[in-house]
């Protein structure tokens, strides 16, 4: 999951050196957060959450093809 989210984000951000993402898991729940450079964060939210929300979609459908729940949290 961890390795899918920083694909995904190093191609959007102008930064990708800045990214740092961390996998935090439980028993049936995985959280991930997202760091990325201040001027980035726009890039990975997207108009309206948009983009965040794509990611969270295909979070989603890889974490339900697994059995777990997962969380994409993306931090200032």
């Amino acid at each position: 999951m961890r390795d899918l989210i920083l694909y995904i984000v190093k191609a959007l951000v102008d930064n990708p050196e800045a990214v740092d993402v961390r996998e935090i898991q439980g028993e049936k729940t995985t959280v991930i957060e997202l760091k990325v450079a201040q001027e980035d964060l726009g890039k990975v939210i997207g108009k309206q959450g948009r983009t965040a929300r794509a990611i969270r979609t295909i979070l989603n459908a890889s974490g339900t093809k697994l059995g777990k729940r997962c969380v994409l949290e993306i931090l200032e």
